[in-house]
Order: structure tokens, then C-alpha cells, then sequence
């Protein structure tokens, strides 16, 4: 028991990159069921049009994912939150974008080979292989390895980033000073 409990202090602390990539999972699983769930609500329950459902359940997830990120998988307390919502934002959609038109790409080419089918496939399962390969490349070698070495750590670019995030008015003072105010609040 011992050491069961041994492996799990080190899955939480470790940074290494087998711990590191499990912490990952959770933080992915956490945000695709908030990203479902969500959507799913706003469409059934609310009358949402499919696609803004859609939309509003995919950046309910996405910030979720990069709060959990950056305090639990990362631990990027030292990166400006400001930087690691634009380099989030730029992985995340690139994301959206391979995951699209990679799929598209997969399943065109699945449907031109018809030997698939004499060992068994359907045509219409072309799109549920294309979209679990194309979503399982995209998480490994774009999000992860990204999101490892670039999203939650300094790089030359978030001064960059910063002023792109000062632009659309995410100040960094603003957050700080309410969080503050709320800690000073808890306090009392």
C-alpha cells in the first residue's frame, strides 16, 4: 500500500514525461467532458443551434484545459498567464485546423482503397478511423509536445504575446488585484 501511494505523489509531482503525459489525460478528459456535456446542455436544454452549442462547448473546454494545464500538468506558475492564453489560443486552433482538414485528408484516402473493405471495413466506419487516428497524431505530437515545450514555458515570444494579449485588454494588473481583493477577503 505503501507504495501504491508512493506512485501517485510522484504522478502528481514528478515532470517527468510519463507523468507529466498522464496528468495531461486527465486534464484533456476533464475539458472534452465539459466540452460534450456543455455542448449537449446548450443544444437540448437551452435550444442552442448545433454549431454555437458546439462552439460554446469547445471554448468552455479549451479554457478549462488550459487553467488545469498550467496549475496542475505544467505547473507554469512562473509563465504570465496573459503569454499562456495566446500561445494557447495559437496551439488550439492550429489543433482545431489539423484535426479538421486531417481528418478530410485520412478519409479521402481511406475511401480510395477498396481492399479495406475485403478485409472487413465498412465505409461507413472510414470516418470514425479517420477522426480517432487523426484526433490521436494531432494530441500526441501537436498538443502535448507543443504544449510542453512552448504554451507553459518562458519563451522569447510571450513579450509578444503579452502585447497581443494588452491589445484585446487582458491586463495583467487587473487579475491580480482582484485576486487580492479576494484573498484579502478570504482572510477575514
Amino acid at each position: 500500500m505503501k507504495s501504491i501511494a508512493s506512485i501517485g505523489r510522484k504522478a502528481l509531482k514528478s515532470d517527468a514525461i510519463v507523468f507529466t503525459y498522464l496528468r495531461s489525460i486527465v486534464a484533456s478528459q476533464s475539458a472534452s467532458w465539459l466540452d460534450l456535456g456543455l455542448g449537449f446542455a446548450l443544444f437540448a436544454w437551452v435550444g442552442l443551434m448545433p454549431w454555437l452549442a458546439t462552439a460554446i462547448g469547445a471554448v468552455a473546454g479549451g479554457v478549462l484545459n488550459c487553467v488545469i494545464n498550467y496549475r496542475f500538468t505544467f505547473r507554469a506558475s512562473d509563465c504570465d498567464w496573459r503569454a499562456v492564453a495566446v500561445k494557447y489560443t495559437i496551439i488550439w486552433v492550429g489543433s482545431l485546423l489539423l484535426n479538421a482538414f486531417g481528418t478530410q485528408a485520412v478519409y479521402f484516402v481511406l475511401q480510395h482503397w477498396p481492399w479495406l473493405e475485403t478485409v472487413g471495413f465498412r465505409p461507413d466506419g472510414y470516418y470514425a478511423a479517420s477522426r480517432l487516428f487523426v484526433s490521436l497524431m494531432v494530441s500526441w505530437f501537436w498538443n502535448f509536445a507543443l504544449q510542453r515545450s512552448f504554451v507553459y514555458r518562458t519563451r522569447p515570444f510571450d513579450a509578444t504575446a503579452i502585447a497581443w494579449a494588452e491589445k484585446i485588454g487582458l491586463r495583467h494588473s487587473t487579475f491580480s488585484e482582484k485576486r487580492k481583493r479576494l484573498s484579502k477577503s478570504n482572510r477575514k
